[in-house]
């Protein structure tokens, strides 16, 4: 769950419609399509949508962007629509990351479509709400993901002699036991999108559904002045006793390997991690073990979708059309979401056939345990800034959780 920062598409508002829908004629039912997945699990994934495309007479010309969480694959695309010369669909996080792009009336409106196949029948409310502005569809949902998940390595925590954690004091005992063992007890990037990640599992299980929702849905900065909000400051801070150096250049699936060949106990990661887990041949919730949400077990939803920029070719139209309609498709969002490690945003599907973890988040969801991730919640500016503390605090222990909740209210009241 990986976002934008807004400061990058500064002057949407100054580009003329017309430049961003001219464009060459593409061939029928040819489709550029730019995304950030390009990890093995995550190219699996996409796979099954090429595939799909492919087989019902598209074209899919993969156009993947990788690094920077998704970053540079997103200023790759607006910059490619303002210009004049859009990709045919190009990859979001489900929230706010496209605003712009909407408010300057360069996305199509997907209302047609939705109306056609019965979208907004099926498709889950919280997502369809994330995808509309102004009562009309701009963005084709295409999963569920959850960022607030505990991975553990079943191996690594018997070799310490511990149990899988049921709170966070229960976790810091368990990395004390992995520390002594020399096993690295917290596998974590150094990518700032992760760190932010880590922080938010420790703001939703630590803090609870209610103080997650006061501070970044309300923006509340009493809650973040509150003593509850600053004792999950001083969880994480204290999580950074159990990185171990190699931290800073490693990639999330880097760290998430790390507990799938049991060299570390423990790792901070959304559902999508599961990807890795079954490309490596193991089992999610059996060989590496999950946790929806230690302490306050709580389903964040968050996501991905596709937005379709206005062209003027009738056939890249035409392949937006079929790309989208694949996209939606039950067969294809169960494929699709099986290898991605997240769960349909279809409330039609049977996912009965999904791993043990996926269960987990599913009754969550169904129990109606969740709450809208980040990304839906505040703007890329303000996630920009939060990424910004969050990576600072976390890699300079000389700061400390109140100097940290400080900060955090500053933004959060700016």
């Amino acid at each position: 769950m990986k976002s934008l920062a807004g400061r990058r598409v500064a002057g949407i508002a100054g580009i003329v419609l017309a430049a961003a829908a001219a464009g060459p004629a593409s061939a029928a039912k040819k489709a550029e399509v730019i995304h950030w997945w390009t990890s093995g699990g995550e190219h699996a994934a996409v796979m099954q949508f090429e595939k799909a495309f492919d087989a019902q007479g598209g074209k899919w010309v993969d156009a993947a962007v990788a690094g920077g969480g998704g970053d540079a694959a997103r200023t790759d695309g607006i910059n490619r629509i303002i210009g004049g010369n859009p990709p045919t669909a190009m990859q979001f996080n489900t929230g706010k990351q496209f605003d712009e792009l909407v408010s300057n009336g360069l996305l199509r409106n997907l209302d047609p479509l939705a109306a056609k196949y019965g979208w907004k029948k099926v498709i889950n409310p919280v997502v369809l709400s994330a995808v509309t502005r102004n009562g009309h569809m701009y963005a084709v949902p295409v999963n569920i993901h959850s960022n607030t998940w505990l991975w553990y390595s079943n191996e690594a925590l018997k070799k310490a002699g511990v149990e899988p954690p049921k709170t966070w004091d229960d976790l810091f005992t368990d990395m004390d036991a992995l520390k002594k063992q020399g096993l690295i007890p917290l596998a974590q990037s150094g990518d700032a999108w992760t760190q932010v990640l880590t922080f938010f599992n420790v703001l939703v299980g630590e803090g609870g559904k209610d103080l997650y929702l006061k501070v970044i849905k309300d923006r509340d900065v009493a809650a973040v002045k509150s003593p509850e909000f600053l004792k999950v400051a001083e969880t994480f801070g204290k999580l950074r006793n159990y990185v171990d150096n190699g931290m800073q250049g490693r990639q999330w699936n880097q760290a998430i390997a790390l507990v799938i060949n049991n060299k570390a106990g423990f790792n901070f990661m959304g559902d999508w991690a599961k990807g890795e887990i079954t490309h490596d041949g193991k089992v999610p919730g059996k060989d590496v073990g999950c946790i929806a949400g230690l302490g306050h077990h709580v389903y964040w939803i968050g996501g991905d979708v596709f937005v379709f920029p206005k062209v003027k070719s009738k056939a890249e139209q035409s392949a937006q059309d079929l790309l989208a309609k694949v996209m939606l498709e039950p067969k294809v969002q169960v494929a699709f979401n099986d290898k991605k490690g997240s769960v349909p945003v279809r409330t039609d599907v049977s996912t009965a056939g999904m791993d043990a973890c996926a269960q987990q988040g599913i009754a969550l969801l169904q129990k109606g345990d969740y709450v809208p991730s980040s990304d839906i919640l505040i703007s890329p500016d303000v996630t920009g800034s939060i990424t910004d503390l969050v990576a600072s605090f976390f890699t300079d222990k000389s700061q400390t959780p109140q100097q940290f909740a400080d900060k955090f209210a500053s933004i959060i009241g700016g």
